[in-house]
């Protein structure tokens, strides 16, 4: 056999998570246990554009007033800092994708269709694939209205421990085949075939990409924005600050598609109000349908 024909690509899509996919035992269900929430997030970036990225966050550092800094570190700024480096970052060329899973309504179940085929991180895969759905349905749609010969995405996962990303990369092959076979079940949506590549699908330490680092800003406001238990009373601030770059399906929505909320329909995830709050600025309207 020779060797694989690797695609080329016009996208690059920088994955990064908060919050952890931990089922067994979930707050605030439960007095201890896993994240109420896994956010995970995808910052979509233009393959000649990349090279820009070092100086984009060396840039974001410096409006956030660290100056000697070339990786940012989110959790550790003050507010204001957060708050203008969401500010900053929301006049970059990308486009932003973020799952957020809420996880009440998953705890204790476990899928031993999945664990029997060896897929220990099924539920981490699941919210993945939604993110994917997303980003390779914009990835196609952009490069049809654009003529675009090249429109491959390569996926960069952030590495956190725990995750085997040659699963994810086998994953990602087989979400391709059975979306070009027409076999995936579950819902309305499907990866884009035409985009993917599992040969396309990296992983690093989040301070070795620029990238990395600015999906980690959108995971982490993200989670801010949903999170009552960890992180303080829920601030959707940074979250609302990056609304301009968050992506758009072919309607113009950003519900469902730049921001989307697990369980569906919105109103089984049985959110407090203030949780409720980042989801409705998206275009979210919590009515129960008959």
């Amino acid at each position: 056999m020779g060797d694989p024909i690797i695609p080329d690509y016009e996208f690059i899509a920088y994955i990064d998570e908060s919050g952890d996919p931990g089922l067994k035992r979930v707050r605030p269900v439960d007095e201890t246990g896993s994240t109420e929430w896994l956010v995970i997030s995808a910052v979509l970036v233009r393959r000649y554009r990349d090279h820009e990225t070092k100086e984009w966050v060396t840039d974001l550092n410096k409006a956030a007033g660290l100056r000697d800094s070339h990786i940012i570190h989110f959790k550790d700024l003050e507010d204001a800092q957060k708050l203008t480096m969401c500010q900053e970052m929301a006049k970059l060329p990308i486009r932003i994708f973020c799952v957020a899973s809420n996880k009440k309504n998953m705890r204790g179940y476990s899928n031993e269709k999945a664990a029997k085929v060896g897929a220990k991180q099924w539920f981490y895969n699941w919210i993945v694939r939604i993110l994917l759905e997303r980003v390779t349905d914009y990835c196609l749609r952009f490069a049809q209205d654009e003529g675009l010969e090249r429109r491959h995405v390569k996926f960069v996962f952030s590495q956190t421990g725990g995750h085997s990303y040659s699963q994810t990369a086998a994953y990602h092959d087989l979400l391709k085949r059975q979306s070009f076979g027409k076999t995936i079940l579950l819902n309305k949506w499907s990866p884009r075939s035409e985009v993917m590549s599992w040969h396309l699908v990296e992983n690093y330490p989040h301070s070795q990409r620029a990238g990395l680092q600015l999906a980690d800003v959108t995971a982490s406001s993200f989670y801010q924005a949903v999170d009552n238990l960890d992180t303080g009373p829920c601030c959707c601030d940074y979250a609302t600050a990056l609304s301009p770059r968050v992506a758009w399906d072919a309607d113009d929505n950003k519900r469902d598609y730049g921001l989307v909320l697990q369980p569906t329909p919105d109103w089984k995830a049985a959110l407090s109000s203030d949780q409720e709050q980042i989801f409705r600025f998206y275009g979210y309207d919590f009515k129960k349908k008959w």
